[in-house]
């Protein structure tokens, strides 16, 4: 029992939103390294279906819909970029909800590509935060410190970059998560080079 509830106690809670036109090397990058690290990742679709065609035509199928999703805890809501994806994720109200409420909790929520500007800017989820975003896209984000960086923690905020970037920014949310041992763990089968 007590290894059981050990590993219970430990496993934590991501919600990985994914909508038409969502970045499927992002979306994926994010639910695969994730789930190496032993997360309990929970892909949600903002759409009326479960199956989504992501912006390259890449069809991805969510285990839920978000709206299944409102009663839920998590430890991390990590949103993948893309377009129109980012807006699908922008527009939808009970992932909004989510994401305020994670904020308002001081827990960890995360986005790449787009979506820090097109999804969280505006919504104030980062006022005063330093973060990134795809370099098409950057330029709205302060301040800009940080603005150059791959990825970028700021407390309880990660953001990052692009599809080149997306498993270092998985990689980010799991030290965030469990710590920089664990990170490396992961990191080393998969042959990514750490800092």
């Amino acid at each position: 029992w007590i290894s059981l509830n050990w590993v219970w106690d430990t496993m934590k809670k991501v919600l990985v939103p994914i909508a038409h036109g969502s970045e499927e090397i992002e979306s994926v990058c994010i639910i695969d390294t994730l789930r190496r690290a032993g997360a309990d990742v929970t892909v949600a679709s903002v759409e009326t279906e479960l199956i989504v065609t992501c912006a390259r035509g890449t069809k991805l199928v969510a285990d839920v819909c978000i709206s299944d999703c409102r009663a839920g805890e998590w430890d991390c809501i990590a949103c993948p970029g893309g377009m129109p994806g980012a807006e699908h994720l922008r527009d939808c109200v009970p992932l909004t909800n989510l994401l305020l409420a994670q904020k308002k909790a001081g827990k960890l929520y995360a986005a790449i590509c787009a979506t820090p500007v097109v999804t969280f800017l505006p919504h104030g989820l980062l006022e005063g935060r330093e973060a990134t975003a795809h370099p098409s896209m950057a330029d709205d984000l302060k301040p800009r410190k940080q603005i150059e960086k791959r990825v970028v923690t700021d407390d309880n905020v990660v953001t990052s970059r692009g599809p080149g970037t997306a498993i270092e920014f998985a990689l980010a949310l799991i030290e965030h998560m469990y710590g920089k041992e664990k990170a490396q763990d992961v990191s080393r089968p998969m042959l990514v080079h750490s800092e």
